[in-house]
């Protein structure tokens, strides 16, 4: 359980960096430069990344067993994971869907976890999920409020994006659904050992 903490904190720690400090992420790529921080800030996210992965599949092996729900939430589960990859695409494709959701990545991961904490109702939710979903959807709430207050105080950055269009919502929710496919019947099964619909 120990490396999955370690590497929560690593992971979501980076990305917490402006939620805890706006000025002090601008201080930190004024001393070591745009890109030296973003190296170190890959780094970092990616040892974060690898130690949860490999954490929560050894806390797996042992489950520390803290709920359980009907299996009836499995289908909720797999209901509020439908837009999830519509999302993650309308993040970086400006249209309807980006401007509705405004965070569209943000919400995205709330409903990934949300959702993922929900579907434990098969074997049990463990100490290990509460950790590992419960930390990312606190996480992204977080960041959400932060992201509100930062664009009330004029303190957030702008970053170029692609023009916005029509075309730019079908290819993220044709793109998005597909994904949603690829995953449930194959890809979640083949990288994760679990098969969302058996």
């Amino acid at each position: 359980m120990s490396w999955l903490v370690l590497g929560l904190l690593l992971f979501l720690g980076v990305h917490s960096v402006a939620i805890v400090s706006p000025s002090g992420r601008d201080q930190l790529v004024a001393r070591l430069g745009e890109g030296p921080w973003k190296g170190l800030y890959s780094l970092v996210s990616a040892v974060g990344l690898g130690l949860i992965v490999w954490g929560y599949g050894l806390a797996r092996e042992n489950p520390v067993l803290l709920y359980s729900l009907p299996g009836g939430f499995r289908h909720l589960a797999a209901l509020l994971l439908l837009p999830v990859f519509v999302l993650l695409l309308a993040a970086y494709l400006p249209g309807r869907i980006q401007r509705a959701a405004k965070h569209p990545m943000l919400l995205a991961v709330k409903l990934w976890a949300f959702a993922h904490l929900l579907a434990q109702s098969a074997t049990g939710g463990s100490l290990a999920d509460v950790l590992l979903f419960g930390g990312f959807l606190l996480w992204a709430v977080a960041d959400r409020i932060s992201l509100k207050r930062r664009a009330q105080a004029g303190a957030l950055r702008t970053v170029p994006a692609l023009p916005a269009s029509a075309a730019n919502d079908v290819i993220a929710v044709v793109g998005g659904l597909a994904l949603y496919g690829l995953t449930v019947m194959w890809a979640h099964g083949a990288l994760f050992g679990v098969r969302p619909f058996g």
